[in-house]
């Protein structure tokens, strides 16, 4: 399609989308901007494109509207097992490597979220690889995060249901083994695959992450193909940052093979598989192994990292035995943890967060222990204690941790949205609904840009909205139900 709209109002929107919501449409792309306008203008209430533009010009944004624009022009492709390169690169070589070192450990965790997941058919396929690699998987703890901005979207994988377009590219055996057929002659993805994944919103430009109140971080393999290249280069550079900071300690980001930039992804060690290059957030080593210009193959990289492991570090750090873990994948390293800048007082609080970002969850939860033990009425170590036994995979341990958190106070907001999150995962919608109308409520009584208690800098607007765009996600019979 040409575009009808006149160069000069095209130019405008472009540079309004990129200020408004990062993403980035220059002039080779201003088709595909002017499409967007047409499919949003009848959420906008406006007849036509041009009329619809002239308005997105001329009247300030409120971040759902803003949402609303970024759904239209971003495109929701996506189908089971498509970019088959990389999913083969971490079925044969990364998942059992890290599989093998986490049980040799006995860590029998594994944290992967699916950022930009659209509507789930990546975080599926995911879970249906681990389901195929663990034969022993109910002793493991799987976390397969999905999270997206579009609550249509999310709406749908939470459903798991789908039609014959999303396995255009699938294995023959996929709708045989992990999907039964309804009635309508869709496909509906078997309960214990659609239980191992918790579809959550997030959006990229405005929301914190990593944060232990939406579960993001420590993530050992984050999956995000074809978003970053819809942003702005200063929007996807922030945005890398933060899955940077999602990452533990040999983490790996994974993108589409028209997104891998070295210099977007600088801060990441690029390792070169056959046909796929892939990026190793490698902070330990990184003092003690120049970081390459080029890509390394996977043999390079090991063999680079085992010569710094040779070399006496600086300070004391916890050992990796080089024959037990492939790809330098690290045992637990608490020994290295900072010690805090704090009061003594908030010491164990500030260890067990320290442990819990880095992936440390053993130690987290005996620093927790420790925080409890000195101040039992503190509500705030009881809601930590919650977002650790989440991230355990104690879903029922961590609702009475946090119904304990609000017998201590009541009007403690993140616990009401924790209780949100986890009623939502468990697919107990009625009950998710209540909590996230409970927290809309104590909202009310604060100034939206406030910030919140234990939320790493969310305010309580952005929180209403997330709020807001969470029940929209939800079934439409669990609303009803309230």
């Amino acid at each position: 399609m040409r575009p009808t709209l006149s160069s000069t109002l095209l130019s405008g929107l472009s540079e309004f989308v990129a200020e408004q919501t990062g993403l980035n449409f220059p002039q080779e792309r201003w088709a595909d901007l002017e499409r967007g306008i047409a499919a949003a203008a009848p959420d906008f209430n406006f007849p036509d494109r041009e009329s619809c533009a002239n308005w997105l010009l001329s009247a300030p944004l409120t971040r759902h509207m803003k949402e609303i624009l970024a759904t239209h022009l971003s495109v929701g492709e996506t189908y089971f097992f498509r970019e088959k390169q990389n999913l083969g690169i971490l079925e044969e070589q990364i998942l059992p490597q890290l599989l093998q070192a986490r049980r040799q450990n006995e860590q029998r965790r594994l944290r992967i979220w699916s950022a930009g997941c659209c509507t789930g058919e990546e975080a599926y396929t995911i879970a249906i690889l681990l389901d195929r690699l663990i034969p022993d998987l109910k002793e493991w703890n799987i976390t397969i995060l999905g999270t997206d901005f579009n609550p249509k979207f999310l709406r749908k994988a939470a459903q798991g249901v789908y039609g014959e377009w999303s396995f255009r590219d699938a294995p023959d055996w996929l709708r045989e083994r992990y999907f039964t057929t309804r009635a309508d002659g869709r496909l509906e993805i078997l309960p214990r695959i659609r239980k191992m994944v918790t579809f959550s919103y997030l959006n990229f430009a405005e929301d914190v992450y990593p944060s232990l109140s939406n579960n993001t971080g420590a993530m050992d393999v984050i999956f995000c193909r074809n978003v970053l290249m819809y942003f702005t280069a200063q929007r996807a550079k922030q945005v890398v940052g933060n899955f940077h900071r999602a990452l533990v300690d040999g983490g790996w980001m994974i993108v589409s093979p028209t997104e891998a930039s070295n210099r977007l992804l600088s801060s990441f060690t690029p390792v070169e598989f056959p046909g796929a290059v892939l990026y190793r957030k490698m902070v330990i080593a990184e003092s003690r192994i120049q970081k390459p210009k080029s890509p390394v193959s996977e043999h390079q990289f090991l063999q680079s990292f085992r010569e710094a492991e040779a070399t006496p570090p600086l300070l004391p750090v916890a050992q990796t035995e080089p024959d037990v873990v492939s790809f330098a994948i690290h045992a637990p390293q608490a020994e290295r943890l900072p010690v805090p800048q704090t009061e003594e007082d908030d010491a164990p609080s500030s260890m067990a967060r320290s442990c819990a970002n880095q992936g440390q969850l053993s130690e987290a939860l005996e620093w927790c222990e420790k925080a409890i033990t000195a101040d039992k009425m503190n509500p705030s170590h009881h809601y930590l204690l919650a977002t650790i036994l989440q991230e355990q995979g104690q879903h029922d341990i961590a609702i009475r941790s946090l119904m304990r958190t609000l017998y201590l106070d009541p009007d403690f907001v993140l616990a009401h949205f924790s209780l949100g999150n986890l009623h939502q995962s468990q697919g107990r919608y009625r009950e998710a609904q209540r909590y996230f109308g409970n927290v809309l409520a104590l909202l009310r009584n604060h100034p939206s840009d406030e910030a919140l208690t234990e939320a790493d800098g969310l305010t309580v607007g952005r929180l209403a909205e997330i709020i807001t765009s969470l029940q929209a996600s939800l079934p439409q019979s669990a609303a009803s139900n309230v």
